[in-house]
This record gives structure tokens, C-alpha cells and sequence, in this order.
């Protein structure tokens, strides 16, 4: 038994759920972990366990989630909260993963994109809390350069050089096509995190489940999210027919500007996501994150063929390598070889 696994008993009774049952959920790239309770009389719930000693913090989670909620959105009510100890317990909106929902049933995909997409449209039109953080294109530009300092870094070898040369490149062409963060963005926004509630109406049959690391930033980073995904292959028809439809029912953008925005993106978005696929693996020892990094180099390869990423697209293939089975094993060998960061 851990010692988180000592506190929760006392957190549960104090919640009123001391006699449930607990069986494990999946976890995801972060420390948190989740368990699923059972009462009789009560239906399920899911308790959050996120530990402050390893850096996590459940109050921007508590932030969104009410946000959320208050816009209609199918957040997850927190039924009962330990802020300090890093405990919630939540509302529990089932395994209909869309991740799970189309493999069953491939017929429901367009639907369930669909929702997704007009779930983006109603959360934009509302302000974002005052309270969050910005993506800025200096940030963005410093999260795509993890590429440099984790994918190529342990592929190939450290090149700063080319990494000045991509920040020097990168976040001019940010500033000019993607600096507006008027909205929300849950950064996570993919078919791994959203659930299918086909008993709600509207846009609330989309449950929502990993936002707490949200930032105000541009509208066209979570549309990106969910059409560019990690972790499974949308259709590149889908994905056009999900654009063209943000594009016409937000009815205030610019068709071009705002397709340069999604690209720019895009490539942004993929370039951190292939170096913290690999930083999972080197330093966090999860190495099948490993085995999806050849679909974010497609993807990558798609954004950068738009006129958008001119300016940094040679730089880039010049300089990142093609993720090769040669590369890609060499990654799994340095799997768990990299020393984690001391948390206070």
C-alpha cells in the first residue's frame, strides 16, 4: 500500500462513500490516477488522485470544470473535493470514449466529430476566465522546440544550433497568423478524452474529461486537437469537413486566416507532441508512446506543406530526421534512461 493509498479511505468516508468498492481506470501521461467507485444506491463515481508531492494540482481542474459546467457543457460535477490532498471525486460519464465508440460502430464517426466540433463553436462564443494562463507564440514556440531538445536530441544528437534558427522562424510567423487567445483551449481536446452521451441533447453529449491544464489562446488550437489526433488516423475528408464547418457556423472568420491559423498550428502542436512522446519514453519510461510518433510525423508533414509554413518548412526537414523502425528503436533503447526532474 502506497501512501496515497492510506489517505483515501479517510477522504472517502468523509465524502460519504466509505462503503463503496474501488477498481482501477486508465491513467494518462500525467501522475494523476483514477479509480472508479461503486455504491449501492448511489451509482458510480470516479475519485482523482492527484498527488502534490509530485506536482500536480487539482484546483485547475476544480476552475474549469465549473466553467464548463456553468456553460452547459458536459463536465464532469465534482460530487466532493480535498484541495490540499489532491483528491476529487466526480461525476462518473462512463467508458464511451469516442476513441472506443467509432471502432464499434463506424457509422456514428461523422456524428460524433460533428458534436465535437460544435461543442468548440459554443464554448468560443463565450469569454474566457480571466484567470488562465496565455499560450502565447513565444510559449508555443518554446513548446514546438521540444522536437529539437528530446526527438532529435536522442535520435540523431543535440543541435542547438538548428534550434535557434526554428525558434528565429517559427515564432515571427506565430505572431503574425495565430497571437489571438480570446478563447479557451483544453489543449487535450482528442477522441481519447471526449465521451459519447447520446442520452443529452446537443453539444452536452459530449462529455469532457482532461482539461485542466487549459490556456486562453487561439481558436483553432483545439479544432486541431481533435482533427489532427496522436492516437488514432481521422480521415483527411473528415478532417476537412470538420474545418469547413467551424469556419461557416462561427460565421466570424476569415476562411483563409483562419486555415493559416490551423496549420501553423498544426505543425506547432505535432512538434511538441514529438518531443514529448519521446520525453515519455526517455525519461518517464512509457515507451509505447514511441510507436505513435510516426503519425505525428505525417501529420507534421501535411501542415508543413501549406504556403502558411513556408518559412520554416526547409529548416525543419533539413533538420528533424523521418522517424525510421532504425530511430524508433533507438528511442525504446534509451527508454527510462533520463533522470526525472526532483519535485519539491
Amino acid at each position: 500500500m502506497t501512501n496515497r493509498d492510506a489517505l483515501i479511505p479517510d477522504f472517502l468516508d468523509r465524502a460519504g462513500w466509505g462503503d463503496a468498492t474501488v477498481a482501477p481506470l486508465a491513467g494518462d501521461a500525467s501522475n494523476r490516477r483514477y479509480l472508479r467507485l461503486r455504491d449501492e444506491g448511489k451509482g458510480p463515481a470516479v475519485l482523482m488522485d492527484a498527488p502534490p508531492e509530485k506536482g500536480e494540482d487539482v484546483r485547475p481542474f476544480i476552475a474549469i470544470a465549473d466553467h464548463l459546467y456553468a456553460l452547459g457543457l458536459s463536465a464532469p460535477r465534482i460530487l466532493a473535493r480535498d484541495e490540499n490532498a489532491g483528491f476529487l471525486l466526480l461525476e462518473d460519464l462512463g467508458d464511451d470514449l469516442f476513441a472506443r465508440v467509432i471502432p464499434r460502430d463506424p457509422t456514428l464517426e461523422s456524428t460524433l466529430y460533428e458534436a465535437a466540433t460544435d461543442l468548440l463553436i459554443t464554448l468560443h462564443h463565450a469569454p474566457a476566465p480571466t484567470a488562465l494562463k496565455c499560450y502565447s507564440p513565444t510559449l508555443m514556440a518554446e513548446m514546438a522546440a521540444l522536437a529539437y531538445d528530446w526527438y532529435l536530441a536522442h535520435s540523431v544528437g543535440p543541435d542547438l544550433a538548428s534550434r535557434d534558427v526554428f525558434l528565429a522562424r517559427l515564432e515571427p510567423l506565430l505572431k503574425a497568423h495565430a497571437s489571438e487567445h480570446d478563447v479557451l483551449i483544453q489543449r487535450d481536446y482528442h477522441a481519447e478524452n471526449l465521451l459519447w452521451l447520446p442520452d443529452r441533447d446537443g453539444v452536452a453529449r459530449v462529455g469532457l474529461l482532461d482539461f485542466q491544464d487549459a490556456m486562453s489562446g487561439h481558436r483553432a488550437y483545439d479544432l486541431v486537437s481533435l482533427l489532427q489526433d496522436a492516437r488514432r488516423d481521422v480521415p483527411p475528408a473528415l478532417e476537412r469537413e470538420m474545418l469547413t464547418r467551424y469556419i461557416r457556423r462561427a460565421a466570424d472568420q476569415d476562411p483563409h486566416a483562419f486555415e493559416r491559423a490551423y496549420h501553423l498550428l498544426g505543425a506547432q502542436r505535432n512538434l511538441r507532441i514529438l518531443g514529448v512522446f519521446t520525453r515519455l519514453c526517455i525519461r518517464d519510461g512509457k515507451a509505447h508512446y514511441v510507436d505513435l510518433i510516426p503519425r505525428v510525423w505525417g501529420l507534421l508533414q501535411r501542415d508543413l506543406d501549406h504556403p502558411a509554413l513556408a518559412a520554416v518548412a526547409p529548416h525543419l526537414r533539413a533538420t528533424l530526421p523521418e522517424p525510421t523502425q532504425d530511430i524508433l528503436d533507438r528511442l525504446k533503447q534509451k527508454c527510462a534512461t533520463a533522470p526525472k526532474p526532483q519535485t519539491l
